[in-house]
């Protein structure tokens, strides 16, 4: 049955893992990420972009947002069409400092939000019971 033609949406799909907070495990999730990604038949581009989103969202949460026993947690969901949507997920509630502006060019951070920032077509923080979210959407 060919979904297009006869109006029917396609189906959404969505992918969530928690993991330790500790930077071995942000490279875990960079690669979970791809690989559903792939299965999804997300176009490379877009993969590549998501991929890096997470990995700075990720490196974020472990570096600034450790809760001693607290995991933090990657999730994707697919519309089926073409948006992709990211949240990683912490358990402290202090929001994320938003540098937007460019640091030093000898700095080794400060440009994680100022990349989610330009390679998203959205992004915020939303709060949960337990910490935050914070929450991107990539059209692919």
């Amino acid at each position: 049955m060919n979904t297009e033609s006869d109006g029917v949406n396609p189906r959404p799909r969505t992918w969530r893992r928690s993991f330790m907070p500790v930077t071995g495990n942000v490279p875990e999730a960079r690669h979970g990420a791809r690989h559903v990604l792939a299965e999804w038949a997300i176009p490379d581009d877009a993969s590549y972009t998501i991929a890096l989103i997470i990995s700075e969202l990720a490196t974020n949460a472990v570096r600034h947002a450790r809760v001693p026993g607290r995991c933090f947690e990657v999730a994707l969901t697919y519309d089926g069409e073409k948006t992709v949507e990211i949240e990683v997920s912490d358990a402290s509630p202090r929001h994320p400092v938003a540098v937007l502006n460019t640091p030093d060019v000898e700095a080794t951070s400060g440009r994680g939000l100022s990349l989610v920032e330009a390679l998203s077509d959205a992004w915020e923080v939303r709060d949960r019971e337990y910490g935050k979210t914070l929450w991107a959407r990539v059209l692919s």
